[in-house]
């Protein structure tokens, strides 16, 4: 039986995007292994755990767990930038990597949006 958080696309670009997190990060200094590549790939793991926790919940609380997964998205934007400043990303990494973050947090947000509404319509 398919879990629900499977047919959710946000998640599906969740998974993809953490899975290529880990693979630039496996490039990054050494000395970084449990700096910003340990906290990067937990944030990057976070967003999709999140979801499947959520969605295996009733409508509140998928909601918080949304909230959370934007919450490890928002840590990510800033990780992403650190490193492009650090020199670890080239201009067009990051600027691609930003570019599917933050199509990854748009998606989340609509659908925190979307399960805060039907909270509200339903008595």
């Amino acid at each position: 039986m398919e879990k629900p958080h499977r047919r959710l696309e946000v998640w599906q670009k969740s998974v993809a995007f953490a899975t290529e997190i880990y693979t630039v990060t496996s490039e990054f200094p050494v000395d970084e292994r449990f700096g910003l590549v340990a906290q990067m790939r937990r944030a990057a793991v976070s967003s999709p755990s999140n979801l499947s926790e959520g969605a295996a919940r009733g409508t509140v609380e998928f909601a918080q767990f949304v909230r959370i997964a934007i919450g490890s998205t928002s840590e990510l934007d800033t990780q992403l930038e650190i490193c492009h400043r650090l020199g670890y990303l080239s201009s067009d990494l990051h600027t691609a990597l930003d570019a599917k973050l933050a199509a990854i947090d748009r998606m989340l947000i609509g659908l925190r949006k979307s399960l805060l509404q039907k909270r509200k319509s339903t008595p």
